[in-house]
């Protein structure tokens, strides 16, 4: 009998494992309070170290329900939320500060995502203060370098988030989530509040930050040419079940699933 070949990506016999993920989720699903079915169901994923997962999907699909639970904001009806191969425990506090401290978040929208009562310098810091990493003393250089390392002038930390613009507001929030030199980086819709020119540079802002950082980078987006930007894998959901996932390239370009090949056909193109 033919022996059947192993697969090209199988490790060698006595090769050493893959790298441990830093956020796993296992056959995980979430139903809400009240609803009838799950929003999530039986979704497994790994999101390896250095690396970067999109999640797409049409509305109500459950990306921003996957993405609280690996920020840690949700937790799973059945199945298991793992950080750095260890199951997820909100009431172990020295876990919890270890990934508190290693996961930071950007969100949708810059308008909302700020405190319009504080000045910038205190909005960037908090991290570093609710974390016990550093003083208000301490943590000023850290804001700073922060601060001027998404492109923001130098007088920024003194003034309040109404005087910047939508671009400058999101490099804000990008400043804020790096400011504690986190491991992950997850981002929800980043650029979508944004017009194509400043959403353009963002994008580079993130592909540079996720490069010279190393930064595990997850994000949600519904525009399928952010995530071929920054993304090198991509998952595909479809009403609360993962029906894809794998190198980007292939699944954007050669899609395995009917739904997936839909959200790419939905795109608009301009006219030739």
């Amino acid at each position: 009998m033919t022996p059947v070949p192993e697969p090209k990506d199988a490790p060698e016999p006595g090769g050493a494992p893959g790298p441990t993920p830093v956020l796993e989720l296992t056959d995980v699903a979430v139903r809400y309070r009240g609803a009838d079915t799950d929003v999530v169901r039986g979704v497994s994923l790994a999101v390896e170290p250095g690396r970067s997962l999109a999640l797409v999907g049409e509305s109500g699909a459950g990306k921003t329900t996957l993405l609280r639970l690996l920020l840690g904001l949700a937790r799973p009806t059945a199945g298991t939320v793992r950080f750095d191969g260890e199951p997820l425990a909100p009431r172990d506090r020295q876990q919890m500060r270890r990934f508190r401290r290693g996961v930071q978040c950007v969100f949708q929208d810059p308008y909302s995502s700020l405190d319009p009562s504080r000045r910038v310098a205190a909005i960037v810091a908090e991290p570093l203060r609710s974390l016990g990493l550093d003083s208000r003393t301490s943590a000023a250089p850290k804001v700073a370098a922060a601060l001027e390392r998404v492109g923001l002038p130098a007088d920024a930390g003194s003034r309040y988030p109404h005087e910047f613009s939508g671009g400058q507001r999101q490099r804000i929030a990008i400043a804020r989530a790096i400011v504690c030199d986190p491991r992950v980086l997850l981002a929800d819709e980043p650029v979508s509040a944004l017009d194509v020119t400043t959403r353009v540079k963002v994008v580079d802002l993130l592909a540079e930050l996720k490069e010279e950082r190393r930064l595990t980078l997850v994000m949600v987006s519904h525009d399928l040419s952010v995530v071929a930007s920054l993304c090198e894998r991509t998952a595909v959901l479809e009403r609360g079940r993962l029906v894809e996932q794998g190198d980007t390239d292939q699944v954007l370009g050669d899609p395995a699933h009917p739904y997936t090949r839909r959200l790419i056909d939905s795109v608009p193109r301009l006219p030739v």
